[in-house]
């Protein structure tokens, strides 16, 4: 589809640009537009004062609606969408062994199903832009695979290139035939890296070094990835401190608590986010805050797993870079954004030190703090020069009645349906409440059949 070289959004009921400080809330325009330009915000303002550059442009109105920055969500597992609802009363480790073989049977077919089947559902619920964290290559599998499907779907893209290397003869975590051999692990990591990964502001594709935790690869894979990522200029991502049986297998195998054996193998610094954090103390949110890590919060699969709540307002308090994550299909269950963002502004009402967060905030974290986990300075906010990436509620349907008056506040507390309207970097991804770029029925007939193959070992 050929997009239209300006396209005015306008009729806007109320535009959140999100420009303040996560402290601050920045002011909201009322009966607000904004033009997109090569899919690049040119100008936002009021509707009743539009500049002259606006002549002429494609025109969208949005009456009635809420209209926010996309969401971002800074960790995911897009192949778990074909294995829910397993395990349903284990915890992680007990998950996992359940489902590695399940999960060994994933095919490049299943991959790209999977992928687009999540990555429509996150489209839906409000993300625009996703990391996700693929660990498993059996059958031929490759991370392509998915970064084809992201294209599609038309979401903007951190695709990380997970590993296992660690298997069960070595004292690991997943059987011996999930894991790959780390020659082969950083050649693949550094052919992906050269092939897709765009550094430019406003990239629709990033490729980033993901190995997947401290039970499931070595030191040595840990400290190689680690030096590859930082001399091809890619970030680094893995699951840290997600649970007290991780705790405990580090203190036995390295003698270590989680993030002390991270920041052994140079697991630290600016361009390093983990997933979870359920047991950083506080002396780890001090040392994670000075070393600009950041953390993808990931509430739903976190109580889904017993796993805990996260520290997460210590963490900010601390200067840590927060984000929200969905987390995997089959841990989470789903693939909604903007209910995560609701979910963790619930579950910090639980934890009684540190203080609880607002509605604000948690709006905050789905979308500046997602850009900062991922090192992104041009989405989370709508404002000129910013990539064209917004979402908008229709306020007037049922579940905001008798909430209009804090459009904020509805955003949030208000049980998410998903959104109305969706663009991606200039593109209409969502129109009315409909994914435009893909067509959906046979996508989940065919994810379907092969959800049911895999589960039930065909």
């Amino acid at each position: 589809m050929t997009q239209p070289e300006h396209t005015l959004i306008t009729d806007i009921l109320t535009l959140l640009p999100m420009t303040g400080t996560r402290e601050q809330p920045g002011a909201a325009i009322q009966n607000a537009a904004l033009l997109v330009e090569g899919g690049v915000i040119a100008w936002v303002g009021h509707a009743d004062a539009l500049p002259p550059e606006a002549q002429g442009a494609a025109i969208i109105r949005l009456p009635g609606h809420l209209a926010l920055p996309g969401l971002v969500n800074t960790h995911h597992h897009l192949y778990q969408t074909l294995t829910r609802c397993l395990a349903t009363d284990s915890g992680l480790f007990d998950w996992l062994k359940t489902l590695y073989p399940i999960w060994m049977r994933l095919t490049p077919e299943g991959a790209y199903l999977s992928a687009a089947v999540g990555l429509a559902e996150l489209a839906l619920s409000g993300c625009t832009t996703t990391s996700d964290h693929l660990y498993l290559y059996p059958n031929g599998v490759d991370l392509g695979d998915t970064i084809r499907a992201a294209g599609e779907v038309g979401l903007r893209f951190h695709a990380a290139r997970g590993s296992m290397s660690r298997g069960e003869s070595q004292g690991g975590l997943p059987p011996d035939a999930a894991v790959e051999n780390e020659a082969h692990i950083l050649r693949d990591s550094e052919r992906l890296v050269r092939q897709y990964h765009d550094p430019s502001r406003h990239a629709m594709t990033r490729i980033a070094l993901a190995p997947c935790s401290p039970f499931s690869v070595t030191a040595d894979l840990m400290r190689d990835s680690a030096l590859l990522a930082r001399d091809l200029g890619v970030m680094l991502h893995t699951h840290l401190a997600e649970t007290a049986d991780e705790d405990a297998y580090c203190l036995r195998a390295v003698g270590l608590r989680p993030l002390d054996y991270a920041e052994s193998l140079g697991w630290t610094g600016p361009d390093v986010w983990f997933a979870h954090g359920v047991h950083f103390s506080a002396a780890d949110a001090v040392r994670l805050g000075g070393c600009g890590c950041g953390v993808a919060h990931c509430p739903s699969s976190n109580m889904r797993l017993a796993s805990g709540i996260a520290p997460i307002r210590e963490l900010l308090s601390a200067g840590v870079k927060v984000g929200l994550g969905v987390d995997g299909s089959a841990s989470n269950d789903g693939s909604h954004l903007l209910a995560e963002a609701r979910q963790a502004l619930l579950v910090s009402r639980l934890r009684p030190a540190g203080g609880h967060l607002k509605a604000w905030e948690a709006l905050w974290l789905a979308t500046r703090g997602g850009a900062a986990v991922l090192n992104r300075d041009d989405i989370g906010a709508l404002a000129v020069g910013m990539s064209a990436d917004l979402i908008a509620l229709d306020l007037n349907r049922l579940e905001y009645a008798g909430a209009t008056h804090d459009p904020v506040a509805a955003a949030v507390l208000c049980a998410p349906r998903g959104v109305e309207f969706s663009m991606v970097n200039g593109r209409v991804v969502v129109q009315q409440g409909q994914l435009t770029t893909l067509d959906l029925p046979p996508l989940l007939e065919r994810h379907r059949a092969e959800s049911l193959r895999m589960i039930r070992g065909g």
